[in-house]
């Protein structure tokens, strides 16, 4: 045994020996152990470990429903309940209108995914001591609307509610013979933005009722709308993106940009450290780019997506970046880029493939317009069953 160890640092004595090692300790050792229960890891092993996340998912979710249901129903309770919107005296237009767009699903229902979000945005400006002037309000596009129980129930006394559709009076429409759901979709979010907009707001933010708001939501987009983009006019501002879409390899500048920058800051991290260790053959630029490139392969093996987690340490390390096309759960707006978002989406019609995110992100070529996205995610999409995708047999993540 004692014979062997001078031939195996014969062995690794080569410099590309030593580099073969470690990358093979990094890429096929460390990594498939800690990013195997990493969902958007390339190391993610989907049969030992999908089904037991979406189960959890799914269990998370319900909890959160249950609490929701009791936070509203005791708030509502204790409060003595708020008055209706048609009773309320004239309010100053608010500093930023928030608006939850709902309707019923015909699947999971039970999640009650509309509670989950208005509770979760009703304390969140509970706790915000500068948001007392913004407005929190649901908006029910469900052809009938006194079916959303979840809406129109005891949430609707602390979360306004506005329908889109009803017996004609107040504005309200009637809806059309099964209407196109894209395009449906799309006069939905008109409606509930245009709405939004009706109060004079300085900002509108725009939610999808599974969009579950990050703790640190109103902070950050204080930040973005008024520190980094206050000299800006910007169609839109993006709080959402596919995790799935957020790795380095994805065809946008910014990113490789990001990612070379990583591996120059990793690789240069371990060049000095083995030299200050060894004064071995880390002394030469090759072995500098050798290193780079290991820190590259394993950030995006691991997923870009959690590494963008150590932002969340303060508002201003959040990054902004031009918007890519896809997805529209969170979407915040100027008064003048809601007010331009009307008009640009009143001019397109939405179908199968052509959804209001592709109408939105073609607007911005079409009309020389701007849009940003902030990463990380401030929302969570926490919908496992769609209002656009029909039936869905069994859940999955």
């Amino acid at each position: 045994m004692t014979g062997r160890v001078p031939l195996l640092r014969r062995a690794l004595r080569p410099p590309w020996m030593q580099l073969l090692l470690l990358y093979v300790l990094v890429l096929a050792v460390l990594l498939p152990l800690i990013g195997q229960g990493k969902r958007h890891s390339y190391y993610f092993r989907a049969s030992a470990h999908l089904s037991g996340l979406t189960e959890q998912a799914l269990a998370d979710s319900l909890e959160r429903a249950e609490e929701a249901e009791s936070y509203f129903r005791e708030a509502a309770g204790a409060d003595g309940g708020e008055v209706g919107e048609e009773e309320r005296p004239p309010q100053p237009p608010p500093h930023m209108a928030v608006v939850i767009v709902t309707t019923v699903r015909s699947q999971g229902a039970e999640y009650r995914y509309y509670l989950q979000v208005a509770a979760a945005l009703h304390r969140l400006l509970r706790r915000c001591s500068w948001c007392r002037d913004y407005r929190l309000m649901g908006c029910n596009v469900d052809p009938r609307p006194a079916e959303h129980w979840q809406a129109e129930g005891a949430a609707s006394r602390l979360v306004p509610v506005v329908r889109r559709f009803g017996d004609g009076g107040d504005g309200q429409q009637q809806p059309e013979p099964e209407p196109e759901r894209f395009e449906k979709e799309k006069e939905d979010y008109l409606f509930c933005l245009s709405r939004g907009l009706a109060l004079r707001p300085r900002y509108v933010l725009v939610l999808e009722d599974d969009a579950l708001p990050s703790p640190d939501l109103f902070p950050v987009l204080r930040d973005v709308l008024e520190r980094r983009l206050a000299a800006r006019d910007p169609l839109y501002v993006k709080l959402y993106h596919p995790e799935r879409l957020q790795g380095f390899l994805h065809p946008e500048p910014a990113r490789i940009v990001e990612w070379v920058g990583l591996g120059a800051l990793g690789g240069g991290l371990l060049f000095y450290l083995h030299r200050r260790l060894s004064g071995g053959w880390a002394s030469s630029p090759l072995a500098f780019c050798a290193l780079a490139a290991l820190c590259m392969l394993a950030a995006e093996g691991y997923g870009r997506v959690y590494l963008l987690e150590a932002r969340r340490a303060s508002p201003q390390l959040y990054s902004l970046s031009p918007a890519s096309h896809c997805c529209t759960p969170a979407m915040a707006f100027t008064a003048r880029g809601a007010a331009r978002a009307l008009r640009y989406l009143r001019g397109r019609r939405c179908r199968p493939g052509f959804a209001k995110d592709s109408a939105l992100y073609e607007a911005l070529g079409d009309e020389g317009d701007t849009a940003y996205v902030v990463e990380p995610n401030l929302v969570s999409h926490i919908g496992l069953y769609s209002t656009l995708r029909g039936v869905i047999g069994r859940p999955s993540l």
